[in-house]
């Protein structure tokens, strides 16, 4: 870890990682990683103040976007299984629900291909690089039908998209795409 202010390591964190393809910093320092060990697939979340780790989430792949919202839900996008799961982090049994995803949906809104980065607004509206479909989906709480808010099929299609992978919110509202295959932030 390096401070803002500094180019000097100040901390080194240890661990057995293999295959980390997300990272996610809460407000209170605590680190949350995708760690594909050899016998299966976790989420494994670094305690900042005990200097320890502890598995928060047991999935059946790779989280390729990691996200943990206001209420501490930690949100997991399985690319390979085209689906966002979740689990409340204070559920020490780690029951994980299917936010986003579910099989060979026939509408179009709702299906994902391959998500990648995602994003949990105040409101608790997911949005979804959605990068085997060429999108960003907004899914607002409680509905499962998504809305395209970035790619060709948006209300606003000027902004082609060819795989997003990563997507961030800021507080104004405005939505920054890693755009992978066009080399661009958008």
């Amino acid at each position: 870890m390096w401070s803002t202010e500094s180019t000097n390591q100040i901390a080194n964190i240890s661990g057995y990682f293999e295959d980390a393809y997300s990272i996610f910093v809460t407000e209170n320092g605590d680190i949350f990683i995708d760690n594909d060990i050899e016998n299966g697939h976790r989420v494994e979340r670094w305690l900042s103040k005990e200097d320890k780790f502890e598995i928060v989430m047991n999935v059946s792949a790779s989280c390729y976007g990691l996200f943990v919202d206001i209420n501490d839900t930690l949100y997991c996008s399985l690319q390979h299984h085209s689906k966002i799961v979740k689990t409340w982090l204070n559920d020490k049994s780690m029951i994980i629900t299917v936010v986003v995803g579910e099989s060979s949906p026939s509408d179009p809104s709702i299906k994902i291909t391959f998500p990648c980065g995602i994003f949990v607004d105040d409101n608790f509206d997911l949005y979804v690089a959605d990068s085997g479909n060429n999108r960003i989906q907004l899914f607002q709480l409680g509905d499962s039908t998504g809305k395209t808010v970035a790619g060709e099929t948006s209300s606003n299609p000027t902004t082609a998209l060819d795989c997003p992978t990563g997507i961030v919110l800021d507080a104004n509202k405005y939505l920054f795409i890693a755009d992978l295959m066009n080399n661009r932030i958008v």
